[in-house]
């Protein structure tokens, strides 16, 4: 008998318990989607400039000429290739990246597309903003 009614409250426990825990989550849902509802402003990001792989290859091959970079010219952006421009924007003055950014290219008289040019255009502008703020 014992054995019953410890069974029946252990039962009514859990089952308090989990509608508890349910209430808890759902209120917990629910400001978290307030909170999301409210966070959507528009968010402004940054174009990205994009080096293509003929334009990969024609740093690497100035890099080589350079004697900053001693592989082949292979047009794609590892980490050979990375160091070589980290050393020679480091030489140039420039912001070391270790990428092929937009300023890079433009430094190293490489041609770029027109979209490109857009999208370097857009970012220079936006610095631009970002240090007149």
């Amino acid at each position: 008998m014992r054995h019953l009614i410890l069974s029946t409250s252990l039962l009514a426990l859990l089952y308090s318990g989990g509608a508890l825990a349910q209430n808890t989550n759902s209120s917990t849902a629910a400001a978290a989607r307030t909170a999301k509802a409210n966070s959507r402003a528009p968010r402004k990001y940054a174009p990205i400039f994009r080096a293509s792989k003929a334009q990969i290859k024609q740093a690497q091959t100035i890099l080589k000429q350079r004697a900053l970079y001693a592989g082949e010219a292979t047009g794609k952006l590892d980490d050979p290739t990375r160091e070589g421009l980290k050393k020679y924007q480091q030489a140039e003055g420039m912001k070391v990246t270790g990428t092929l950014n937009a300023a890079t290219v433009e430094r190293m008289n490489i041609t770029m597309t027109d979209k490109q040019k857009e999208t370097w255009q857009k970012i220079q502008a936006s610095q631009a903003n970002a240090n007149t703020k």
